[in-house]
């Protein structure tokens, strides 16, 4: 593991067996529903990968732990320090495949388009404003610099035919997520809710679309987190 100098209020916290994360306490920092999509979405032998809305990596990073047998990890984040986060993690546990792009989604260039077969992304939930929040992390949990409409465009041309979407978001936003994906030619194929106990009302939703798909879905038995 290379020794990186950590920043003021950074933490190296655990990621997967020995691997850790850099986190900055005073930022967004990540939560279970990030490994729950993790865990989720499922690899092909030598998938290309992007994290779309990438934070300081989590996502991606433990997909990548989780399923060693992938060809590449592409992670997008725009907030600058979140995206130096992610590059200093890399270094740091040795993941000589994966690569950070400090960019906004909707800039994202043509160089990109149909190379991926995998896209991973947990984006923000909520429509709200501000709410007197802290601007670095209500982008992350709001539609402040980006919709779900255009993160679901963007990974339409960024896939492969046949490559997938697995995306995260909440429950009651189901007909809205459905009806963006079929509309943007990403078939849903699977999904799971999640609920906090084994009778309680869902909250939130992870589904995998594929580009160009066929219609039929797998429901699979809902998450208890």
């Amino acid at each position: 593991m290379e020794n990186i100098p950590l920043l003021e209020n950074e933490v190296l916290e655990d990621l997967f067996e020995d691997k850790k994360i850099i986190q900055n306490t005073t930022l967004y920092r990540f939560t279970s529903d990030s490994v729950l999509l993790s865990r989720f979405a499922r690899a092909k032998v030598n998938d290309n990968v992007a994290d779309f809305c990438a934070g300081s990596g989590v996502v991606g990073y433990h997909f990548a732990c989780l399923n060693t047998h992938i060809k590449s990890l592409t992670l997008f984040e725009m907030q600058n320090s979140l995206a130096d986060m992610c590059e200093r993690t890399a270094k740091i546990n040795g993941f000589n495949f994966a690569k950070t792009v400090n960019i906004k989604l909707q800039d994202i260039g043509r160089e990109y388009d149909d190379k991926f077969s995998l896209i991973l992304c947990n984006p923000p939930y909520e429509k709200a404003g501000f709410d007197n929040d802290v601007y670095e992390k209500a982008v992350c949990r709001k539609e402040i610099t980006i919709t779900l409409s255009e993160i679901i465009e963007v990974a339409y041309k960024k896939l492969k035919f046949g490559g997938r979407f697995a995306i995260i978001n909440r429950a009651d936003r189901i007909a809205e997520l459905f009806y963006l994906l079929k509309k943007r030619g990403l078939e849903p194929k699977r999904m799971q809710f999640i609920s906090g106990t084994k009778e309680g009302k869902p909250y939130l939703i992870m589904v995998e679309a594929v580009k160009g798909g066929k219609e039929g879905i797998e429901v699979l038995p809902t998450q208890v987190n």
